[in-house]
């Protein structure tokens, strides 16, 4: 009776570990709502709401850097000084993912992960791996300027990250004129 006791506990023990560390788990969710966000970036001063109208020539190069069309007549975003800060939506797999981005100056000071809403490849929303976007630019070719390590089974929401911090800095560029201009690719 003893050891079957000691199984069962056992067996519970490693089932209850095993659920709690699977990616599977823990990859959905909304992790911090959208007001929260531009109060954190922005805190303690105000942001100041404001819209980026779509005209033909920033649409063509929003679907150049997603590739994709792009939908809506505008995009909202928050600013103070040189600092912008932008919701945007990107399909990872099937599901959208809600990703934050702060470009200060003309670079990217941060990016989160809002909402999470694929069954796997999660682990871009931790910090550790967002980390790898600050200080990156944009290229002449509207590409990141910085290498951003892949993840192994999440390679779509990597990319999904990756096109909505290009179309960021694209976005603030459009709304900061003074804003450096996109970097020369190096020569190869």
């Amino acid at each position: 009776m003893r050891n079957s006791l000691y199984s069962t506990a056992l067996f519970v023990g490693l089932l209850t570990t095993t659920l709690l560390a699977s990616p599977l788990v823990n990859a959905k969710g909304v992790f911090q709502s959208g007001p929260d966000f531009v109060a954190e970036v922005f805190a303690p001063q105000q942001s100041d709401s404001k819209v980026l109208w779509i005209n033909d020539d920033i649409r063509q190069q929003a679907e150049k850097i997603l590739g994709r069309p792009v939908m809506g007549l505008r995009v909202r975003y928050h600013q103070s000084a040189g600092k912008t800060a932008w919701i945007l939506n990107e399909i990872g797999k099937e599901m959208p993912i809600t990703i934050g981005v702060v470009i200060d100056q003309h670079s990217i000071a941060s990016v989160k992960i809002l909402a999470y809403r694929e069954s796997r490849g999660g682990e871009v929303r931790y910090p550790a791996y967002m980390a790898q976007y600050q200080g990156a630019t944009l290229t002449e070719r509207y590409k990141l300027d910085k290498s951003i390590d892949g993840i192994t089974g999440a390679t779509l929401s990597v990319w999904a990250v990756n096109k909505v911090t290009a179309l960021a800095l694209y976005y603030h560029s459009q709304v900061n004129p003074k804003a450096a201009e996109p970097t020369k690719q190096p020569s190869k």
